[in-house]
């Protein structure tokens, strides 16, 4: 099957609908939270609806309306990203590796829109980053990252990074497991070949508190995280050992999300 280059296209077309005026606005002072929800959501709808992915929302009554959170869920494939944005319907930041931030337009527009940039290479730069990250969101606004640092080839959970966890307790936020299944058929990692009309189900786990952690207790918050977002994944894919870290060979340039380890 041929890489599906005029669905890619379209891809960027879109990105670049919404980044070119997110930029000029960032340009002129007058960028709005509000406008950049409603581009990101067009966006995302753009994509699913270009794409043929149909979804399933399990477990919508665990958002609280108005509540900040950090969402973590499992990270299959790049169409993750805008299937969360329409699953979950709320206020919503990715975290963000820093070679994203180099992409024309598209970095300009993720800084003033409020996405959170990270360095992998320097984790203590990192770690502050992620800590106050959410400085500049309203409050309202959640934040999304991929514990596991990049999309899983096998669809199996990867091991957990601790970044995101120390984020949610340093801002006292509650952490929202959200698991994806199904994604991973329309653009598993590594693949530039789209499958159109594949069926994504997104369920979402009851909020965990992580506000009673210290950073001595993380392994205890990171398994009760990591059992919510495996629950809900087919039993193929439930790894036999939690926290097996599985094997990269570092070219996932297009992921969006960041899993970091705390320097104790």
């Amino acid at each position: 099957m041929l890489p599906s280059f005029n669905l890619m296209a379209r891809v960027a077309a879109e990105t670049l609908r919404i980044s070119v005026p997110t930029v000029i606005d960032a340009a002129l002072g007058n960028v709005s939270a509000q406008v950049c929800d409603e581009r990101l959501d067009s966006w995302s709808a753009r994509l699913v609806r270009d794409a043929g992915i149909q979804f399933e929302v399990q477990g919508r009554e665990h958002i609280a309306k108005g509540e900040s959170y950090i969402v973590m869920s499992n990270h299959q494939s790049l169409y993750d990203i805008p299937v969360l944005f329409q699953a979950l319907q709320i206020p919503l930041r990715m975290v963000a590796k820093k070679e994203i931030f180099r992409i024309p337009f598209m970095a300009g527009a993720m800084r003033a829109a409020g996405f959170i940039e990270v360095d992998r290479h320097k984790s203590r730069d990192a770690m502050d980053a992620l800590i106050n990250g959410r400085n500049g969101l309203t409050c309202s606004t959640s934040v999304w990252i991929a514990p596991e640092g990049t999309r899983s080839r096998t669809g199996r959970l990867g091991e957990f990074k601790r970044g995101g966890f120390l984020m949610a307790v340093q801002n006292h936020l509650r952490i929202l497991p959200v698991t994806i299944d199904g994604t991973r058929r329309a653009l598993p990692a590594g693949s530039l070949t789209v499958k159109r009309g594949q069926t994504a189900v997104v369920t979402i786990s009851a909020p965990i508190d992580a506000t009673g952690y210290r950073p001595k207790h993380m392994n205890q918050l990171i398994a009760a995280v990591r059992g919510a977002i495996e629950r809900h994944l087919p039993m193929t894919l439930v790894t036999p050992q939690a926290g097996v870290r599985e094997r990269s060979n570092g070219r996932d340039a297009g992921a969006i999300g960041i899993g970091l380890r705390s320097q104790e």
